[in-house]
């Protein structure tokens, strides 16, 4: 599985439905189990974004459609980064002359 780190803002929409943003974590938790991902991480957080994850998907092309699923619904923008483990960047460094 390949880690990804989700900052999220919301959109003025987001912001208008903001009480239902917990029912809206909870379907997004289940889009990312049906196509075989996880949750590591969920926090709301003050300062620039308002919502960060740790998620784990099978590869990119999973990750972007269930991230591009959540940003259709309006509520919120994101911004996504692959992550690496310990053991994926000494894969890395190893390359590294």
């Amino acid at each position: 599985m390949q880690s990804y780190v989700l900052l999220i803002n919301f959109t003025e929409l987001g912001v208008k439905n903001i009480r239902d943003t917990l029912d809206r974590a909870r379907s997004f938790y289940g889009t990312i189990e049906k196509v075989g991902g996880k949750v590591r991480e969920h926090v709301y957080t003050l300062g620039e974004y308002d919502i960060a994850m740790v998620t784990e998907f099978p590869d990119d092309e999973t990750a972007a459609g269930a991230i591009f699923q959540l940003a259709s619904l309006g509520n919120v923008r994101t911004t996504t980064m692959r992550a690496f483990t310990d053991e994926e960047f000494a894969g890395i460094l190893s390359r590294v002359s």
